[in-house]
C-alpha cells in the first residue's frame, strides 16, 4: 500500500542527505521529486506546491552536520502533510448525529460520486458501523436509474440488518429521498443514508438531478465517495460535483489496494474537504475513521 509515494520520498531523503548540496543541486533533486510524486498520483500543480514547501522548509531547517539528517528531512515532510490534512478540519459523524439526535431529528447524509467508486458498499459499511453503535438507521435508495441498484442495496441492508426505503425503477429520485426523510422523522430514526445514482460529472441532466435531491432534502452532510485507484482523475470529478452541490467530506475507497497513495493528497489539497473514512477491504467492518497522524505515518513509513 502506497509503495510509489514511499519510494519517491525514500529516494528524495537519500539524495539530500548523502552529501552536502549546492542550491542548484537541491533544486534539481526537488524537480525529480515532483516527477516521482506525479507518478504516485499527486496532481502536477499539487506536487509542485508540495515540493516547493518542502524545499523552503529544508532551507530554513537546522540540519545536523553529522548524523540525523534523514530524520530531519522526514520530519519536515511529515509536518507539511499533517498541516494539509489537519488544516481542513475533521468530521466526526457520531458527534454530528448526537447533536441532531438531541433535537429529536434524524441526521441526513447524502452520498454522491461516479459509478464504480464503491458508494453503495460504503453506505452499507457506515450503516453497519452506526447500527452496531446503537443508532436506528434508515437507508434510502434514490438510484432508480441503474438496473439492479435497488436489489443490490436491498441485499446489503438485509445483511447489515437495517431498513431500506425506495420506490420503483424510473421513480423520481428526489421523491424517494424526501419520503425517506419524512418516514425517519415520523418513526424516530436517528440517521438517514441516501444512495444516489452514480453519474459522470459530464452528464448535465444527471448532475441537475443530484442538485434537485440536494435542494429537496437539504442534507446535514454531503459525502463524495472517491476511488483511490482513480488517482488525480478523482479531482476533476469532485470539483465538478462542487459546481452543483455542497460537498462536506470525502470517503476514500479501495485504499488497501492503492499502490501509489497520492490521490488523498490531491483530493484534500484541491477540494479543501476532509477525509471522513477510508475503505480498507470487502468486509462491512473494513471502514476506518480517518486519522491524519496514522495516515501520514503509513504514507511515509508504511
Amino acid at each position: 500500500m502506497f509503495e510509489k509515494f514511499r519510494e519517491a520520498l525514500r529516494n528524495f531523503v537519500k539524495a539530500v542527505t548523502t552529501r552536502p548540496l549546492t542550491g542548484h543541486e537541491l533544486k534539481r533533486i526537488c524537480d525529480d521529486l515532483v516527477i516521482k510524486l506525479v507518478e504516485a498520483d499527486v496532481a502536477l500543480d499539487v506536487a509542485e506546491e508540495l515540493v516547493k514547501r518542502i524545499e523552503e522548509r529544508l532551507r530554513s531547517e537546522r540540519v545536523p552536520l553529522l548524523g540525523g539528517k534523514s530524520e530531519v528531512v522526514e520530519k519536515v515532510v511529515k509536518e507539511i502533510l499533517l498541516e494539509l490534512f489537519s488544516g481542513v478540519g475533521r468530521i466526526r459523524l457520531e458527534e454530528l448525529i448526537e447533536k441532531k439526535r438531541s433535537e429529536k431529528q434524524p441526521f441526513v447524509v447524502l452520498f454522491v460520486g461516479p459509478n464504480g467508486h464503491g458508494k453503495t458498499t460504503t453506505i452499507a459499511k457506515i450503516a453497519y458501523r452506526l447500527k452496531n453503535e446503537g443508532y436506528r438507521v434508515l437507508v434510502a435508495c434514490s438510484d432508480t436509474f441503474r438496473a439492479g441498484a435497488i436489489e443490490q442495496l436491498e441485499e446489503h441492508c438485509r445483511r447489515v440488518g437495517v431498513r431500506m426505503l425506495t420506490h420503483k425503477y424510473g421513480a423520481d429520485p428526489a421523491a424517494v429521498a424526501y419520503d425517506a426523510v419524512q418516514h425517519a422523522r415520523s418513526r424516530g430514526y436517528d440517521v438517514v443514508l441516501i444512495d444516489t445514482a452514480g453519474r459522470q460529472h459530464t452528464d448535465i441532466n444527471l448532475m441537475e438531478e443530484i442538485s434537485k435531491i440536494y435542494r429537496v432534502v437539504r442534507p446535514d452532510l454531503v459525502v463524495f465517495v472517491a476511488d483511490s485507484l482513480m488517482g488525480s482523475d478523482a479531482l476533476d470529478q469532485i470539483q465538478n460535483y462542487m459546481k452543483y452541490i455542497r460537498v462536506d467530506g470525502i470517503v476514500l475507497t479501495k485504499v488497501d489496494a492503492d499502490p501509489k497513495g497520492g490521490a488523498a493528497i490531491t483530493l484534500v489539497w484541491c477540494s479543501r474537504r476532509p477525509i471522513v473514512y477510508l475503505g480498507t477491504g470487502q468486509k462491512y467492518s473494513d471502514l476506518v475513521e480517518f486519522n491524519a497522524e496514522e495516515f501520514v505515518e503509513k504514507l511515509i513509513k508504511g
